[in-house]
């Protein structure tokens, strides 16, 4: 069954390599290295229809640096994992989903954290012409926009971040509440025409900030927002560092129990994260997954949870796309 996954961070590691940091001794090679979990041939295995690519900037670089890794990033999607593998086909409109042919992969960017651009709008106008299309305001810390999830004072939305929100939706962009503060989350919700939750679970069964609370998650069904379940075991079992696909399973029946069924997604967050779902430790393994949900659910349902959901909700977009 095809996959749409909403969350990697393949390119920091391709990017950390090419730089020799943090132990990285040579470059990797996208299409098969062992050490990206979604490199191109586990996407082939996995049977993955979409994988979309994250540009995130380590929060050790210096802020005026910020913005050249973000384009050494970018340089990588072009280069490394576009532009040697024809199979990868670059997504930069919700429109392309439509023209992908059999054998190929749709490769999305999306932006984690708006620490790049800063207050500097012409960048991020430049993100959205090299076809990010999906665009968290944090990561776990502060940054001009907003207060990310481990910020100790909670915060919300800055005036500025209030006016990226505002300039996703008239660029079509879904606005990602992942990492999000609770204040932050519900100041997006007003603002944001396309909400998306690209890695999280449910927090009635994991007590993780990183999660969603169920007043939260009935705002995104009510706002016709994509909740994408992830895999980092700690987002899953309460302080654990392991987790089967059954306790993933979880956050799906919780999600579903609250009306979600027609907006669940995955967001794997592979390449970021150290420890795994037993039998579903990268992008290779993910048709267990399926298999596992194949005996809970519906057919049609668990399509929709692989990729339908996310198909009948992009941005714009009033047709659905079915892939056999």
């Amino acid at each position: 069954m095809k996959i749409i996954d909403t969350h990697c961070d393949a390119l920091l590691k391709l990017q950390l390599a090419k730089r020799g940091q943090y132990g990285y001794m040579n470059p990797l090679n996208f299409g098969n290295s062992d050490v990206i979990d979604t490199n191109l041939d586990r996407l082939k295995q996995g049977q993955v229809l979409a994988q979309f690519f994250a540009i995130f900037i380590h929060p050790d670089v210096p802020s005026d640096e910020k913005w050249q890794h973000a384009l050494e990033q970018i340089d990588m999607f072009y280069t490394e994992v576009i532009g040697k593998n024809p199979e990868m086909i670059h997504i930069r409109s919700w429109s392309d989903f439509d023209t992908l042919k059999k054998g190929e992969i749709g490769a999305v960017l999306t932006l984690e954290g708006a620490d790049p651009f800063g207050n500097d709008l012409m960048k991020l106008r430049q993100l959205y012409r090299l076809g990010v299309l999906s665009i968290g305001l944090t990561w776990n810390h502060a940054n001009l926009c907003a207060d990310g999830v481990e910020e100790p004072r909670g915060g919300g939305l800055t005036l500025l971040g209030k006016e990226v929100v505002k300039l996703n939706n008239e660029n079509g962009v879904f606005t990602d509440v992942s990492h999000s503060t609770v204040k932050g989350f519900w100041d997006m919700m007003e603002l944001a025409d396309y909400p998306i939750a690209s890695h999280s679970n449910a927090r009635a069964v994991c007590d993780h900030p990183r999660n969603l609370f169920d007043d939260q998650i009935k705002r995104m069904i009510a706002k016709n927002g994509l909740i994408h379940v992830v895999y980092n075991p700690p987002f899953i079992n309460h302080e654990r560092e392991e987790a089967t696909i059954t306790d993933l399973l979880k956050h799906i029946e919780h999600l579903c129990s609250l009306g979600a069924v027609k907006q669940i997604g995955f967001g794997s967050d592979f390449d970021g994260i150290s420890s795994f779902v037993t039998n579903l430790e990268n992008a290779a393994n993910y048709q267990n997954l399926i298999n596992e949900l194949l005996k809970l659910y519906s057919e049609a349902e668990v399509k929709g949870f692989a990729y339908q959901n996310f198909l009948d909700h992009r941005p714009g977009m009033n047709t659905n796309v079915y892939f056999a």
